[in-house]
């Protein structure tokens, strides 16, 4: 993993985010808005959503710049 990771945590799960490899393609923020608003700072916000969706939008991620850990 590059040094360059992002982190964001709730309840149930940790989501990574590595920015250097993001291809833009916006199936998380289509995917699951509530959640991934880049409209917002911090742009990921995991308390607003079940750990079990969020991990379904971040399995769609074409690039793999978003990822999970359960916790």
């Amino acid at each position: 993993m590059s040094e360059n990771i992002k982190t964001y945590e709730a309840e149930g799960i940790k989501v990574y985010w590595e920015p250097n490899i993001c291809e833009h393609a916006a199936e998380c923020v289509k995917g699951l808005p509530s959640v991934f608003n880049t409209q917002k700072r911090p742009w990921i916000s995991p308390e607003n959503a079940t750990a079990e969706k969020i991990m379904e939008v971040i399995d769609r991620c074409p690039s793999r710049a978003l990822t999970y850990e359960q916790k």
